[in-house]
């Protein structure tokens, strides 16, 4: 009986190492960081979450101030700005399927305008440059608040739009300081490790995140107003 049964494990063990997923680890048990990243993330989206009650709120108490400060929005340039950011997250996930692949950049000497062979560096490049222009959007806009004499201290419709916006823009903000660590760090090593594939993927859930957070935040202030 005994042989049988180190027999049958024998058969049911696998006969090599644990397969891994390229920038993921060993199949068999979550990415530590990944899982890290996604519980602090909770933890933001509850702070955004508090952000949305306090909004709404104070518009149940002051429905003919929401009523003349929403007037003054530019919804058609904000729609823009979103679509803009919309489109960073679909270049970010491209750049994620390289990354998991090992594929850093595109080879050495094929020219940039052929797509098909960009690699990870390549597609968060892109990605940056789509977050930076949301992110001088979202100045412009201000400029244009501020102009309207709609400012943090204004009232409390300032106030509310300002630390809901504002905040999201500094995340916004540390996702593209994120990139340029990621981008930079394919640079200034020769070899593509684990520990620079997790960095990236990790990377693409911020910025998915920060994404989903603005796509609610648009149809909070710009869509129900």
């Amino acid at each position: 009986m005994a042989s049988v049964a180190t027999q049958t494990a024998s058969q049911t063990r696998p006969a090599g190492p644990v397969p891994s997923i390229p920038g993921q680890g060993p199949a068999t048990r979550p990415n530590l960081v990944a899982v890290g990243t996604m519980v602090w993330l909770s933890s933001e989206l509850m702070f955004f979450a508090a952000l949305f009650a306090f909004y709404f709120t104070i518009r149940g108490h002051e429905p003919q101030m929401w009523a003349e400060n929403t007037a003054i929005l530019n919804i058609p340039f904000a729609l823009a700005n979103t679509i803009i950011l919309v489109i960073s997250s679909v270049w970010c996930q491209l750049g994620v399927l390289q990354a998991e692949k090992g594929v850093v950049a595109r080879p050495v000497g094929t020219p940039l305008t052929k797509v098909s062979a960009w690699g990870m560096r390549e597609w968060y490049v892109l990605t940056y440059i789509f977050g930076a222009i949301f992110i001088a959007g979202q100045v412009y806009e201000y400029a244009h608040l501020v102009a309207e004499n709609v400012t943090l201290s204004s009232d409390a419709y300032g106030s509310v739009f300002y630390l809901a916006t504002g905040f999201h823009g500094m995340h916004v903000t540390g996702g593209l300081i994120a990139f340029l660590l990621i981008i930079g760090r394919t640079f200034t090593t020769r070899r593509y490790t684990h520990a620079q594939a997790t960095g990236a993927v990790v990377t693409s859930y911020y910025w998915h995140f920060v994404d989903v957070v603005w796509i609610a935040l648009f149809i909070m202030i710009y869509v129900l107003k």
